[in-house]
This record gives structure tokens, sequence and C-alpha cells, in this order.
């Protein structure tokens, strides 16, 4: 259900029109037919399941430990950053997120505290699917995928890729991998209550135009001509 993860690229686009991306963005999406119904079935599991659990798990949980738990995962997070940015060849990335995985999983208690952006290190946010637009890949259709979210034809199988980066294929005890896996799920659902706020009109459209704008500035690092 990792679907709502995407919210959080919404909240880059707070201050973007989509307008002026709208009708590109319909041309990008050539099997809305099927996308629809998936984004409906998505929205319907977060609705009654996923965001219950997450308003609760912020309702009971302290923020100073919600946040570490936030920061932990994080932590995890910046091997899959690190691995994007050699393949991607951004020595100067890789050297500040081998220095912040290096800081936090030490000095920061596994990652519980994030020493590394304290110490001026910013987090980069890169992933298989910004390789392979980086090395000139398209991005493909839009698509929607069950559970899971927008996507493209890019982007989509470059999720299993990126897998390799996290901890839970490599865990043997299924039952705490089961929950690392579910805290993960409920804290980035958690994160992003706030973020929905952001969403107005048809819900479909306006993250189907934020994802494809987002990930055109990520695949090119921000250097992104408004010419829509």
């Amino acid at each position: 259900m990792r679907w709502s993860s995407h919210l959080v690229q919404l909240c880059l686009c707070a201050g973007v029109t989509l307008a002026p991306f709208a009708v590109q963005a319909a041309e990008d999406d050539p099997w809305e037919s099927i996308n629809r119904p998936i984004f409906t079935f998505n929205d319907t599991v977060d609705t009654y399941a996923l965001k219950p659990l997450a308003q609760g798990y912020q309702a009971v949980t302290p923020q100073f430990l919600e946040d570490g738990i936030h920061n932990m995962f994080r932590n995890i997070g910046d091997v899959g950053n690190l691995a994007n940015d050699l393949l991607q060849a951004k020595p100067r990335a890789a050297g500040v997120d081998t220095a912040r995985l290096l800081m936090n999983t030490t000095l920061g208690l596994a990652g519980f505290f994030d020493v590394g952006t304290k110490m001026g290190l910013q987090r980069n946010d890169e992933d298989f699917g910004q390789t392979l637009g980086y090395w000139g890949v398209g991005s493909g259709p839009y698509v929607m995928l069950p559970l899971l979210g927008p996507s493209t034809l890019r982007d989509a199988p470059s999720k299993y890729v990126d897998s390799y980066t996290e901890p839970y294929r490599y865990m043997h005890d299924v039952p705490a991998r089961n929950t690392t896996m579910g805290v993960d799920i409920i804290d980035t659902r958690a994160s992003l209550l706030s973020a929905e706020k952001l969403i107005n009109g048809d819900k479909y459209t306006f993250i189907r135009n934020a994802y494809l704008q987002n990930r055109e500035f990520k695949v090119k690092d921000g250097k992104v001509e408004d010419d829509f």
C-alpha cells in the first residue's frame, strides 16, 4: 500500500501551477480507462484501512518517537540513494550520502537522530527509475499500480531493482520482516496526512499530473524548462 507515499511528491509541487502541464500529462496517460479503476481501488483501501491505521499511530505515538522512527527508515533509504548516486556518476552526491549513512548510523543511533542534516549534509532522493531517466530512458506511459500507486512504464519495473537496496528481502524471520514493513508503511502514511490538503479538483488527475511533473523534475535534477 505504498501508493500514498507519492503524496509526499505533491508537497514539492505545492507552489507550482499544474494547469500548463495538464495537457502533456493527459497525453502521457493513454491507459486512463484502466488506471482510474485501479486508482479507485487503491484509494478505497487507503480510506478504510491504511489511513485510519496511520491516524491511530500518529495519535498514540509521542512526536519524538515518531520522528525517530521516521528518521530510521529514511536512513535505510539512504542506501538506495547512495547506490543510485553511483550509478548516475554523481560523486559529490555519493559522498554526501555516504557521510550521512556513517554519521546517522553511528552518532545517530541507527538513524534515530538525523545527525547528517544538522551537520549540513542534505539528503538526496534517488531511485533506479531516475537512474534510467538520467541515462536517457524515456518514462513511457503513466501507469497506476495496484497498492503501489502512480508510476510509469520505466519506473514500475525499477521498483524491483530498488528492492535490493532495502533490508526486507534479506530478513529471513518472516514475522520480524512483516512487522518492520508494516511499521514502515504506516509511518510513511502518517507523515503524509497533512499533505492531502494540497489535493484539489479531480484527485486522480491531480496526482497523475503532480507525479509526472515531479518525476521529470527529479530526473533532470531540477533543470526543467517551464515550456508547457
